[in-house]
């Protein structure tokens, strides 16, 4: 027992030496740079020639530090082993940078080829690669930043660990994982946007997301329809005037409650075709339906509802 308390006794020492100075028991700092540890309030240098674990490299801005750095790529979520493995690249090229002879190219092809293989363990794993990947390309086409993709696939990880998927298409819940992602970042794409570009309906999309979301307890608000608006008006060509007058237009649909329980697009669509003409730009009906693939029907009511509130919320003040 006095043998274990004398040994803590002496590591408190230590442990107290090595924060204070043994002559004036001021605070001990470490420089880096000369590779010492002295004095703060003395100057006492307790150690020097310290090994510099840092890069021997310099570097003077962001870009430099890049190019210097050898560490690897981050671990992302958008590989199903989160990018821990290693990959041969697709260049026929060796470390040197040296194009690689023509006898080796088929060994290095059939390197590539067992690579991949065992980098996928089972049919889960394939998959789940199966899957990341769709998300990435239907990402890409419709636009949408890597935050987005970033979190469509942890929303699919989520589904998989919860055996969301039996039963269910890979491509459906893939695409149902990316439309929730992109509802949450609050850049939201119409449902035949993600149509489109998966080759699996709406009506699946949609049951896929409601399922998604309510087993995996996902808290996602209603869309606005404002978000929709600078695609709309992209995608329609109208001038900056027009595109304000229509966000006028819905914000005071918002103040006025009228939004609710309507179609965020199909209101966006209308305040857009609404806007063009109050600025003289006068875009038809049909041209609209064809861009933003929003019936006729719709935007001929919703327009008229907006244009009536935004008359009398005008005549009021």
């Amino acid at each position: 027992m006095e043998n274990t308390q004398v040994d803590e006794r002496k590591v408190a020492e230590e442990s107290h030496s090595e924060r204070s100075c043994p002559e004036c028991s001021g605070s001990i700092v470490r420089d880096e740079e000369h590779g010492e540890k002295t004095c703060k309030q003395c100057g006492l240098v307790l150690d020097e020639r310290r090994i510099d674990r840092g890069p021997e490299w310099r570097a003077f801005d962001s870009n430099e530090r890049d190019e210097k750095s050898r560490v690897g790529s981050p671990t992302t979520g958008l590989i199903h082993d989160k990018g821990l493995s290693t990959k041969i690249g697709w260049q026929d090229k060796d470390a040197n940078g040296q194009t690689v002879a023509d006898r080796k190219r088929a060994r290095l092809q059939r390197l590539r080829t067992w690579d991949e293989r065992y980098r996928v363990k089972d049919a889960q794993e394939r998959n789940l690669k199966q899957a990341l990947g769709e998300i990435t390309r239907m990402s890409c086409a419709l636009d949408l930043p890597d935050f987005v993709e970033e979190t469509a696939a942890t929303v699919y990880r989520q589904g998989v660990d919860k055996d969301l998927l039996v039963g269910r298409s890979i491509e459906g819940m893939a695409t149902a994982a990316l439309y929730a992602a992109a509802r949450q970042h609050g850049t939201p794409r119409p449902l035949w946007k993600f149509s489109e570009v998966s080759r699996v309906e709406k009506a699946r999309i949609r049951r896929a997301y409601r399922y998604t979301s309510r087993e995996l307890g996902l808290r996602i608000e209603p869309a606005d329809p404002l978000e929709y608006v600078p695609q709309f008006a992209s995608t329609l060509g109208i001038s900056d005037e027009a595109t304000r007058q229509a966000q006028d237009l819905l914000v005071t649909a918002k103040t006025e409650a009228i939004h609710s329980g309507k179609s965020p697009a199909g209101l966006a669509a209308a305040a857009i075709y609404a806007s063009s003409h109050l600025t003289n730009e006068q875009l038809t009906q049909e041209t609209v339906s064809n861009r933003t693939n929003i019936s006729k029907v719709v935007i001929r009511k919703r327009y008229q509802e907006l244009l009536d509130v935004y008359e009398e919320k005008s005549h009021s003040s």
